[in-house]
């Protein structure tokens, strides 16, 4: 089993997401359970996958990453209005809100209430860490590395 993270290795860590203020927004430690991985899958942020390479097992690392390295700007054209008859009629309106919303397809998604009017809403669908610079607080836990080595065991029978 190697100690040093390579792209393809499935990776279990842990980790702590701060703003640049210093406000935790998430905590993988609070949660009670590491996170498991795979490197470089695309089921992290670039910023966040790339850090992991070279790291060993049992090692920290914090990080700071530029927007463009974890969720990009904010998608002006992410931005959709959705008129109020759409929601529950005893639905609390209030800018900020996260509602969940579902696509023509079926699909569902949350989108964060933006601007409220008389009619209707103004729906974000940004990640909300978009146009946001990150700091990660890191550890390697252990990494399983798939192997493909062909075994040299004796036929039963040829001893």
């Amino acid at each position: 089993m190697s100690t040093v993270v390579k792209t393809g290795d499935k990776v279990s860590l842990h980790y702590v997401g701060t703003l640049t203020d210093g406000e935790e927004f998430d905590n993988s430690y609070d949660r009670g359970a590491p996170v498991e991985v795979e490197v470089g899958s695309g089921m992290l942020i670039k910023g966040f996958d790339n850090a992991l390479v070279g790291m060993e097992v049992g090692e920290k690392r914090s990080i700071s990453l530029t927007k463009e390295e974890a969720y990009g700007d904010i998608n002006p054209s992410a931005f959709v209005e959705v008129g109020k008859e759409s929601f529950p009629n005893d639905f609390p309106f209030e800018k900020g809100a996260f509602v969940p919303l579902t696509n023509a397809e079926g699909g569902q998604f949350i989108g964060r209430l933006d601007e409220v009017t008389e009619t209707s809403v103004k729906v974000d669908l940004n990640h909300p860490m978009a146009g946001k610079d990150l700091n990660f607080a890191i550890e390697v836990l252990s990494i399983d590395v798939e192997t493909t080595e062909t075994t040299t065991d004796t036929p039963e029978g040829t001893e």
